[in-house]
């Protein structure tokens, strides 16, 4: 299985016409409708907050470390 690249650096998103922009790393340029954007949001909070709490915990063997956001 290849590995994936892992960024520190967040993703922009702007609002046009009724449609989420976001504009993230590695070529990342999609268009979400406000509901889609809400879901991913949530899904977003909930991954963050679950990788965090296994960072604390030391189950990725960096014990404590945090990610840098620009």
């Amino acid at each position: 299985m290849v590995e994936k690249e892992v960024f520190a650096k967040p993703s922009d998103v702007s609002a046009e016409d009724g449609v989420v922009n976001v504009d993230g790393p590695d070529g990342v340029d999609v268009g979400l409708t406000p509901e889609a954007a809400f879901e991913t949001s949530n899904r977003l909070l909930d991954g963050a907050t679950e990788a965090a709490g296994q960072r604390h915990h030391g189950e990725d063997g960096k014990t404590g470390q945090t990610g840098d956001v620009e």
